[in-house]
């Protein structure tokens, strides 16, 4: 038979155990409740602007890869066509020299 360890009750202590830890960081916290407030948002801001500025950095990477993709399709796109014209060339040559 299956033994029961108690699942239900342990994340029942995990949630109680993590609201204990909230208020006594709460009650033994360095700062003020403004002063808190106030590095919270000041952390959130700088947070922001981080996002910000690796997002529109990653977009400029993927720009320039998305450049790079066209010009090597158009490159193969010549190089194709190029061989697709030698191929006619000397098809046409192998014909009239048949002739």
């Amino acid at each position: 038979m299956a033994e029961d360890n108690g699942g239900g009750c342990n994340i029942v202590f995990f949630l109680a155990g993590l609201g204990i830890g909230a208020v006594v960081a709460l009650l033994f916290a360095p700062r003020s409740g403004e002063e808190t407030r106030d590095l919270i948002t000041q952390k959130a801001n700088e947070s922001k602007k981080y996002v910000t500025a690796r997002g529109q950095e990653i977009r400029r990477q993927a720009e320039d890869l998305v450049d790079k993709g066209k010009d090597a399709v158009a490159q193969q796109k010549e190089q194709l066509q190029a061989a697709l014209e030698a191929g006619k060339q000397a098809y046409q040559e192998e014909k009239s020299k048949s002739r």
